[in-house]
């Protein structure tokens, strides 16, 4: 059934709380619902959103906002190692690694707990504690709405990158309908990121049991997300606010020099060295302040919240530049947004 909406109230559907309306809104359960859309007719501009939670409402929208509930996760194939799942784009994202879990399926438990839904995480590329959607996605479908057809790409066509994907850049040409993963059977757990040992009660040097469970992994994932990260729906947020920079090596060793005797926490990476954005952010003394009714999370600097629930676009916005500056100002990194502004 295809539902249509003018003024819609968007409160609910961007994690952020901004009191913002949509002019027209769609939202379609069907793939044929989806097809039966004129979008040479819908006012401009379209935009297309998930759960809206990686994304920073500016004010109202004055076009065609568009939102999938096409939700289904039906196993294609299996065999002794693996196991084929075609999911679809309005599911939620979590529900989906909370399946995975509970049938024994390896890939997509340290991505647990990451607001948003399916359609979204193969747009952004989501990734947390060491991995990435990209790692366990197969083929996207989606539908051109230049062309009027259906296509999919498989996932080396998507030109993946650390939160970045084509369909970021391609003013909203695909609709996702949905997305095919692929996940293992074989014990293949990923705990070398973060504290996830530590949450799993390990020393960081003791051998991981093979007793241990995609579950086990989940619940610890779990754990650790809810001790540094609001809850959603109860303080607005859009998650991690900025990117993680990488740098050259020899710019991390200047920043190393800028904090003697302190320890730079970083992860090599195959273009160098990436720091994480929130300690540079609590280094600059954002961790746990108010500007207004917008805020610095209190337990990681890398969150943005909508502090008081009453929080303008503005407001954000003004503190991220002001995050921004005092970044670039001590450290010489120039942050970049993770969340987008629309």
């Amino acid at each position: 059934m295809l539902k249509k909406e003018y003024g819609k109230d968007l409160s609910r559907l961007n994690t952020f709380g901004m009191k913002v309306t949509a002019r027209y809104f769609y939202e379609y359960d069907s793939l044929a619902d989806l097809l039966d859309l004129d979008f040479e007719e819908l006012a401009r501009p379209v935009k297309h959103i998930g759960g809206g939670s990686n994304l920073l409402f500016t004010g109202d929208f004055r076009g065609t906002i568009l939102h999938s509930a096409v939700r289904f996760m039906e196993v294609l194939s299996q065999d002794a190692s693996s196991v084929t799942v075609s999911v679809g784009s309005g599911v939620v994202f979590d529900e989906f690694c909370a399946r995975a879990a509970e049938n024994g399926w390896w890939g997509v438990e340290n991505l647990s707990l990451i607001p948003g839904e399916v359609g979204a995480s193969a747009v952004q590329n989501i990734g947390a504690y060491g991995a990435e959607v990209k790692d366990v996605i197969r083929t996207v479908f989606a539908y051109d709405t230049r062309e009027g057809e259906m296509v999919h790409f498989d996932a080396s066509d998507c030109a993946y990158a650390y939160r970045d994907s084509r369909f970021k850049h391609e003013d909203g040409r695909y609709i996702i309908t949905h997305v095919v993963f692929s996940l293992s059977k074989q014990w293949s757990p990923r705990l070398d990121y973060g504290n996830l040992k530590a949450a799993l009660g390990l020393e960081p040097d003791a051998p991981v049991p093979s007793s241990l469970t995609p579950m086990q992994v989940r619940e610890a994932v779990i754990r650790v997300r809810n001790e540094k990260l609001p809850e959603v729906g109860k303080v607005g947020s859009a998650g991690s606010f900025f990117k993680n920079p990488v740098v050259s090596r020899e710019k991390y060793e200047q920043i190393c020099a800028l904090v003697p005797g302190v320890r730079v926490p970083h992860y090599d990476v195959a273009d160098g060295v990436k720091i994480p954005a929130g300690w540079l952010i609590e280094q600059c003394g954002w961790k746990g302040r108010r500007s207004g009714n917008a805020g610095v999370w209190g337990k990681q600097a890398l969150v943005l919240v909508n502090a008081t629930g009453q929080a303008e676009p503005e407001e954000i916005i003004r503190l991220e530049k002001q995050i921004v500056v005092s970044v670039r100002d001590r450290f010489g990194i120039s942050l970049e947004p993770e969340v987008e502004h629309i």
